[in-house]
């Protein structure tokens, strides 16, 4: 994951993990509202899980 990414990730986690799908989206999206932390380690796992 790049730095780029991880940024991303704790500043706007929603739109880091546009790229891996709608739910993953709304699954961010609505822990970022619940409470900015849970979105922002939501974001960084789902970066962080690799395609295989």
């Amino acid at each position: 994951m790049s730095l780029w990414r991880v940024l991303l990730c704790i500043i706007f986690p929603p739109l880091a993990v546009v790229d891996k799908g709608c739910g993953s989206v709304l699954i961010v999206l609505l822990l970022t509202i619940a409470g900015w932390i849970p979105g922002v380690l939501a974001a960084l796992i789902i970066n962080n899980k690799s395609r295989y």
